[in-house]
């Protein structure tokens, strides 16, 4: 089928050029691979667009990145995206055949729905294929002999959990090698049928779920437009899955929920747990109760495109469950010290960063911030502290601004996290600081329970103080039945800390100026 590369093409009013950007604001629907390949094929640059964005945040991404042309769903859940659309193009109201003019978004000349049917001003599905009869095969055949591998292709939004998002640029190079050698890792074939847990806008899905699947020819299986635990089982169960994607949260759902232990689930054999730090003792669960005996751990950043390190199918079961593998082949990795800048030596922790194929050409239309995340030298620099086996292995401690700094001790929130999962009442939990008078920053832990199980704070704080340094054990617990998080399943700990110095009045010692 060639109509959805003919209808992006050039060649009639509205087509759209090589380098053009095309934004997609939707969730996992079908027509979503079609147009990542489509887009690809004709050198259009796909823009991807959060499906959990507001008017706003739409507006931004538009603008920001000069989008020539907008697809989107019509709704989920209770966001209708055609009424955000049209609050922040009130233009639309006016527009005919889906061509708009906005002069708040100059570049932007049509918007399609990815519906059969659209309100006045959008294009719908069907008339949007029609278009694509017009466009000869020798003009598309014109238009894909003017690709390059380093022409770039995607632009991924980053999720903005501080300050505005950036669009980290990734060329056909980037995003191919990546998806290459992380189906590599799990050593995916034609024989193989992958659970797409995880959101399509996001690295993890359109890049080690969808190219990684055509790429090595393996299926591609959605169980739903956006993530549900029962129907990611159910996908499992009656597609035979062999390989299972997800972030520790989506394993966690999976893990506790009351249909899995009567589910089939045999046929797995590996997969993929990212996107956000893994807790030990949920992968070591993933491994002995999902059955995915090969799973692998990657970590890596959208600007990375996105793996850096991944794990290994045949890698002791030790090295899976506590650590983020080696990097990729073509990779190569260095950790520095976050205050000389200089190469450390193994089993300290330092600030991660690579070069090779993966990092991107850079944030679009972004000089400054791309100049302060990519040095002269070429490497891109994570934001993650991280240390090195001696045989090569990485572990992630923390995050250079998520690290505590309580009356001059530095603290890894990961090390408590982990050994907070040791508990048997935790399910879930993460750890921030928050503003102190007298330490600078205190320790502040929220934790969900198993189902079923009790625990008091005072309990878990004893539980810590048996076992962790006093600095270390937490000032502050709170018992919650959800975190907030971003629509990839990332824990959102700005928003934890704005919480808890909302509720302790801690705005005074959070508005103190440091050195």
């Amino acid at each position: 089928m060639r109509w959805w590369h003919r209808s992006l093409n050039t060649g009639r009013p509205g087509g759209l050029e090589k380098g053009e950007h095309l934004g997609l604001w939707a969730t996992n629907w079908p027509h979503w691979v079609e147009l990542q390949f489509a887009a690809a094929r004709v050198g259009v640059v796909l823009v991807t667009v959060n499906p959990a964005y507001r008017t706003h945040e739409l507006a931004y991404v538009l603008k920001q990145s000069e989008a020539a042309a907008l697809f989107l769903v019509d709704k989920f859940r209770t966001s209708d995206y055609f009424e955000m659309l049209k609050e922040a193009i009130p233009e639309l109201a006016d527009t005919v055949g889906g061509a708009v003019k906005s002069p708040a978004f100059p570049k932007l000349r049509q918007v399609v729905a990815l519906t059969e049917s659209a309100p006045e001003g959008i294009r719908d599905w069907q008339d949007f294929v029609r278009l694509g009869e017009s466009i000869s095969a020798e003009t598309l055949e014109v238009r894909e002999r003017e690709l390059h591998a380093d022409d770039a292709i995607n632009v991924q939004y980053t999720s903005g959990t501080t300050g505005f998002p950036k669009g980290a640029t990734l060329s056909h190079r980037n995003i191919v090698m990546n998806a290459f050698h992380v189906g590599d890792c799990q050593r995916l074939c034609a024989r193989d049928r992958v659970c797409i847990n995880v959101p399509f806008y996001h690295c993890f899905g359109c890049v080690l779920g969808t190219l990684a699947c055509a790429v090595h020819g393996s299926a591609m299986i959605v169980p739903h437009e956006s993530f549900r635990a029962e129907e990611g089982l159910l996908a499992i169960e009656q597609e035979r899955c062999t390989s299972v994607y997800g972030v520790p949260t989506m394993f966690i759902a999976l893990l506790d929920h009351p249909s899995r232990p009567t589910r089939d689930l045999t046929s797995l054999r590996t997969g993929i747990m990212a996107g956000s730090p893994c807790p030990i003792e949920i992968m070591r669960r993933v491994v002995a109760d999902l059955g995915c005996r090969e799973v692998t751990i990657a970590y890596g950043l959208t600007e990375a495109s996105p793996v850096i390190t991944q794990t290994r199918t045949d890698d002791p079961i030790e090295l899976r469950v506590q650590t983020v593998g080696r990097p990729l082949p073509g990779v190569t990795v260095k950790l520095i010290d976050p205050v000389t800048k200089e190469a450390i030596t193994d089993d300290r922790p330092g600030e991660l960063c690579c070069q090779g194929h993966g990092v991107m050409l850079g944030y679009y239309n972004m000089p400054e911030q791309t100049a302060r995340t990519i040095d002269a030298g070429g490497w891109l620099h994570s934001g993650d502290l991280a240390s090195r086996t001696p045989d090569g292995y990485y572990r992630i401690t923390g995050r250079l601004k998520d690290m505590v700094c309580r009356g001059g001790e530095n603290i890894y929130p990961r090390e408590i996290e982990e050994f907070l999962y040791t508990h048997p009442a935790v399910q879930d939990v993460a750890v921030v600081g928050v503003p102190d008078a007298r330490f600078i920053e205190e320790v502040c832990a929220w934790i969900r329970l198993k189902p079923g199980k009790s625990a008091t704070e005072e309990e878990l704080r004893s539980y810590c103080k048996t076992n962790l340094a006093h600095f270390k054990v937490p000032r502050y617990i709170r018992m919650v039945d959800e975190f907030p998080q971003t629509v990839t399943g990332k824990i959102q700990k700005f928003k934890i800390r704005e919480a808890m110095i909302e509720e302790l009045k801690l705005e005074s010692a959070a508005q103190r100026e440091m050195a």
